[in-house]
Parts: structure tokens; C-alpha cells; sequence
């Protein structure tokens, strides 16, 4: 893999970082609620902390598998394909239905955690980082005789390297959006200029599963 390219996917990473926390499903209205709740700005961090935390784990906890599945060599382009055809019919799913699972509307508020990691999963945010981990894991390009541990190391040290930055430019954006409706746009800001993300959403997860299929292909 040359620089260019390997900075081109770093860069997606943090690209995708950002734009998951400027998403309002990824949860930085809960923060300016919780703010807004126990009336005091400092309360803003503590539900960014949660919500990234959660965040954070979903990443590993669909990166982490693949990470394993590198390790077959001979695979690794039906792994890419099958992880771009995924992430299409995600985005798919999502464009069609426009549904939101019931489930996350019953886990009481004081589990931002908990919420953040499950909508990461049920929204697909997770799943858009695959293709984009596999293409910075060049596995086409390991030796044949290249250990196994050692491998299965590279792989999983790179899945961490990808959730830490992809979940700290999540908390960044997110943080400044929380922070600014808090401390200057004030509520009405939310009601003069939400707007549906949800297929924006939908299609931006049918890209990203388009590029990392052609990739692969």
C-alpha cells in the first residue's frame, strides 16, 4: 500500500469520526439534555464520555472479528466483498424501512453508554468502518509464511488504532455541536434546523460499501 493511499483510508477514518458526531442519532442531544436537566454546563461531559464509550466498544466489537478473519489469507477478497455487500444492504435496509428499532426507546436515559453502543450497532455505524479497516489492513499484501500470532497482533493493534481515533474525532465533533447548542444556539437552534438524516444516512452507508466492493473487486 503507498502513503497516499494509507492516508486517504486515515484520513476516512476521522472524516467518518466526525461526521457520527455531528449525526444527532449518535446522541449529542442526550449531552445537551442531560446539561440542560442538572442546569449546569460541566454535565455535558460526563454524557460525552458515556456516549463515547459506547460508541467506542461497538467499533472494536465489529472491527475485532474481522481482525481475526484477516488471518485467511486466501479469503481476503471474499472478506471484502462480503463486508462491502454488508454494509450495502445496511444502508439498504435503512433507506427503505426508515425505522427506528423499539428497543432503544426503552433503555432509561442515564444509560448513555448502553444506548450509544446499541444505536452504533442497530444504525450501522459500526459496520461503515469495516471496509475501511480491511483496506488499511493490506492483508493482500502479507507474506504467506507471516505468523499467525503475529498477524492476529497487527490486525487487532490496527482495530484498536482505528476505533481510538475514529471514536475521538466522534467525541470532538459531537462535543463542539453539544457545547455550542448548550451555550450559544439554544434549543430553538434543534427546532428551526433539524432536518431528517436518516436517509442521508442510509446512502452514505450504500457508499461507503460501494467503494469498499469496488476495491475489493
Amino acid at each position: 500500500m503507498d502513503l497516499t493511499t494509507a492516508a486517504g483510508l486515515w484520513l476516512a477514518v476521522i472524516l467518518s469520526g466526525l461526521y457520527h458526531g455531528l449525526n444527532p442519532g449518535m446522541g449529542w442531544p442526550l449531552a445537551v439534555s442531560s446539561a440542560l436537566f442538572e442546569r449546569r454546563a460541566s454535565a455535558l461531559w460526563p454524557a460525552l464520555g458515556a456516549l463515547s464509550l459506547g460508541h467506542f466498544a461497538a467499533m472494536l466489537g465489529i472491527l475485532l472479528p474481522f481482525s481475526m478473519m484477516t488471518l485467511l489469507i486466501d479469503y481476503e477478497r471474499e472478506i471484502r466483498i462480503g463486508a462491502g455487500l454488508t454494509v450495502i444492504a445496511m444502508g439498504l435496509y435503512l433507506a427503505i424501512t426508515r425505522r427506528h428499532p423499539r428497543f432503544l426507546a426503552r433503555i432509561p436515559p442515564h444509560r448513555l453508554a448502553l444506548w450509544s453502543f446499541l444505536v452504533a450497532l442497530a444504525h450501522g455505524a459500526a459496520l461503515m468502518l469495516v471496509p475501511i479497516y480491511l483496506g488499511l489492513c493490506a492483508i493482500e499484501e502479507l507474506d504467506q509464511g507471516h505468523q499467525a500470532a503475529s498477524a492476529l497482533m497487527t490486525t487487532t493493534t490496527l482495530a484498536l488504532g482505528v476505533a481510538i481515533l475514529h471514536t475521538i474525532a466522534m467525541m470532538g465533533s459531537g462535543g463542539a455541536m453539544a457545547y455550542a447548542v448548550h451555550r450559544w444556539l439554544g434549543l430553538q437552534f434543534l427546532s428551526r434546523s433539524w432536518f431528517d438524516l436518516e436517509l442521508l444516512w442510509a446512502l452514505s452507508l450504500i457508499v461507503v460499501g460501494g467503494i469498499g466492493l469496488w476495491t475489493a473487486l
